[in-house]
């Protein structure tokens, strides 16, 4: 009945089969900052930060989530302007000293074209310092146009793990009337996300650690300020 609905959940299909290792990958990388007691940091710059966002004090989601947010690379401060700054060189670097980051951490960063500066030196970054770097990204897109970082290279290419968000290239999955519409990377990136969390929590729990989980804060009887006093340390947005 509905052509979007119809082809999201070919999508969601399509995002899992065979990227089954590298799903798994991610979350046995989730599961060891439990273990440890280490940071899962995401990044992404425009509509991409809110799939980082989406694992950030998320009821039912863990709170050992450091989301990079900043104003700079978000629509709230104007989309073009934030459209032009996620291509400038050395800003990232900027963002990355604002928070608390251990070379057992892991960072998710999130571009759908894997093309603009930032995102790439954020990974490059993250490398350098010993981190974890798991991409999710648009291979298509990434592969169809020219990077704009110095380098020549792509979000994909300073990785240890790449998840694809099959994402065709323009981000539609629609065509009405001649136009590229239904954006599709946001939900991609959601369900990978919370994917992989949620099999991390999995993975984790039967390793026998207790799982720090967020209460709704819309239910009595719950409190999340114990979790909010072992993490405010080290997230900087709580």
């Amino acid at each position: 009945m509905f052509e979007y609905f119809e082809k999201i959940k070919t999508q969601l299909d399509h995002l899992v089969q065979g990227q089954e290792t590298a799903i798994l990958q991610a979350a046995e990388w989730v599961a060891e900052t439990l273990v440890h007691d280490c940071i899962i940091h995401t990044f992404g710059t425009g509509h991409s930060h809110m799939i980082g966002l989406e694992l950030f004090v998320r009821a039912g989601g863990l709170a050992n989530v450091n989301a990079m947010l900043d104003s700079i690379v978000m629509t709230a401060e104007g989309a073009r302007r934030s459209a032009e700054i996620e291509r400038v060189p050395g800003l990232a670097k900027i963002i990355w000293d604002q928070h608390k980051i251990g070379p057992d951490d892991i960072i998710f960063i999130i571009s759908n074209s894997g093309r603009n500066a930032m995102p790439i030196e954020m990974a490059q970054i993250a490398k350098q310092h010993g981190l974890k770097v798991i991409a999710i990204t648009s291979l298509e897109q990434s592969n169809r146009y020219p990077s704009r970082h110095h380098s020549g290279k792509k979000l994909f290419d300073f990785s240890d793990l790449v998840l694809d968000n099959r994402v065709p290239s323009g981000d539609g999955i629609l065509h009405i009337d001649g136009n590229l519409t239904g954006a599709v990377s946001t939900i991609s990136g959601v369900f990978l996300v919370n994917l992989i969390a949620s099999e991390g929590m999995k993975i984790a729990a039967k390793a026998g650690i207790k799982l720090p989980i967020y209460f709704s804060q819309n239910i009595d009887g719950f409190s999340n300020e114990e979790l909010y006093a072992r993490y405010e340390g080290r997230v900087k947005h709580l």
